[in-house]
């Protein structure tokens, strides 16, 4: 019988192409997009990094190189919610003309309804919880969109378009009345007239303003 040798592969040349990994950028927003599906699942306690890493079919070590610990993820998904939120606002506002102020305060409270409604399972998962910290309670208040406000509020009030004397103030406060009338909205199951609710907020803050109607 005659013995037969299997060959053996030949060796990679000196400088051959390796398989790519994926782009980092590319990684993190699969995990981010793993863990924000299981939170919206199982909700922030019930998700661990075992299921996460398993989702985004990658080994637990990859998961390390770019979170500490599952908070890091969570504190991620939320800033990438107020990511969401804001880029809806500024496409609404780059609607208006800059000139316009009481025009691009309309497109703010217009673009936040919207951009709420459209994430309001997943904001109310990551911002409703009870490991939702007390060190973390200016997150609302501070994310980029109120800082868009303030910046609004500050020049529009320069521009003579109003009276504003602390806008920091005035857009947190236009923030949470914003933030609870769409939530009393979606109590009172009211979220199917949107044109409604946004003519409502925006004619709510044109009067603590001390706009015209």
């Amino acid at each position: 019988m005659i013995e037969t040798r299997r060959r053996r592969p030949a060796a990679a040349e000196p400088g051959a192409a390796r398989p790519r990994t994926k782009p980092s950028e590319v990684r993190r927003r699969e995990l981010l997009d793993a863990g924000e599906a299981l939170v919206l699942k199982k909700g922030i306690a019930g998700t661990s990094i075992d299921d996460i890493v398993a989702a985004a079919d990658v080994a637990k070590g990859t998961f390390y190189l770019y979170f500490p610990g599952k908070e890091a993820l969570v504190e991620a998904l939320r800033a990438r919610f107020a990511e969401r939120f804001g880029a809806r606002i500024a496409a609404a506002q780059a609607k208006r003309d800059p000139a316009d102020w009481s025009g691009r305060l309309a497109a703010w409270l217009e673009g936040g309804v919207h951009g709420y409604l459209d994430q309001v399972e997943l904001h109310d998962v990551l911002f409703h919880t009870p490991d939702f910290l007390p060190r973390q309670r200016r997150v609302d208040g501070h994310m980029e969109p109120v800082r868009g406000l303030v910046d609004l509020l500050r020049d529009g009030a320069a521009a003579g378009a109003w009276e504003v004397t602390d806008p920091e103030m005035t857009a947190v406060l236009l923030f949470y009345a914003f933030h609870g009338g769409v939530d009393h909205a979606i109590a009172d199951g009211r979220t199917g007239d949107v044109a409604g609710l946004v003519a409502e907020l925006q004619a709510f803050v044109r009067r603590a303003l001390g706009l015209s109607a």
